[in-house]
């Protein structure tokens, strides 16, 4: 679990130090499609998610 937050903890350096940060929201809706992705594979949840689309 370290190596996520140690990868996390970089990203948001990068984009502090460049001045970047109108690309978090893209990363973030990047984040949520795929967290749906992998919910509508293995879930009860699939005709849900996938009358949204």
């Amino acid at each position: 679990m370290s190596g996520t937050w140690s990868l996390m903890r970089e990203i948001w350096m990068f984009l502090r130090v460049r001045k970047k940060f109108w690309l978090l929201p893209i990363m973030i809706v990047f984040v949520v499609f795929g967290l749906l992705m992998i919910l509508a594979q293995t879930s009860a949840l699939s005709p849900f998610i996938y009358a949204l689309f």
